[in-house]
């Protein structure tokens, strides 16, 4: 298999897709990284664990229906070209 941009592409997807689908209460929870009630003050920096945690709650958010468009998308090409 070649290293190609659609390789590249198809891994950042997949990588998009684990993070869409982790369940804050089910598997983050038990590591440890559930939510947090200690909000910080005004002009406090966020941690590295609560940005990530952020991170991974804008992505469940905000790129829920964009990643069906293309899921099917890439599901579509695989079917047409193999």
């Amino acid at each position: 298999m070649a290293f190609t941009l659609y390789s590249l592409i198809q891994t950042l997807i997949l990588c998009v897709n684990a993070i869409a689908v982790l369940h804050e209460e089910r598997f983050l929870s038990k590591m440890g990284w559930g939510v947090d009630h200690g909000v910080g003050g005004f002009g406090d920096d966020p941690g590295v664990k609560a940005q990530i945690l952020n991170l991974i709650r804008s992505v469940r958010t905000i790129m829920r229906v964009p990643l069906i468009i293309v899921n099917s998308g890439c599901i579509v090409l695989l079917l047409l070209f193999g």
